[in-house]
């Protein structure tokens, strides 16, 4: 089963969660005010995931986690908490794997 991006309204905006083969998330992104910029944000985790050197490994207040970056630093998405650094760079491999040649679930009202 292949991963998809899962693309909807979130508040007064738009957002999208990236998930593996088995329905887990894998990568949230941001926020965006406008659907067009929620779909640039998918194109950029597709563009940015294969690239080891835009994951970057941080320290939350108990778990490690992860965030993906755009060529410019700009954040694009965020990784779940894991219980340990390898754990965390195990989820961004899964991301990389996820992000390839997979379809969008389009769940927002707009066409």
């Amino acid at each position: 089963m292949a991963g998809k991006f899962v693309l909807q309204r979130s508040g007064d905006g738009f957002r999208f969660d990236l998930q593996a083969g088995n329905g887990q998330v894998v990568l949230s992104s941001e926020h965006y005010e406008a659907r067009a910029g929620a779909l640039g944000g998918i194109e950029s985790v597709k563009a940015n995931a294969p690239h080891p050197e835009r994951f970057e490994l941080r320290q939350g207040r108990q778990e490690p986690y992860f965030v993906l970056k755009a060529a410019n630093g700009q954040v694009i998405g965020t990784g779940e908490h894991y219980s340990s650094d390898s754990a965390a760079r195990e989820g961004m491999a899964a991301v990389t794997r996820a992000a390839e040649d997979v379809a969008t679930d389009d769940r927002t009202s707009e066409s």
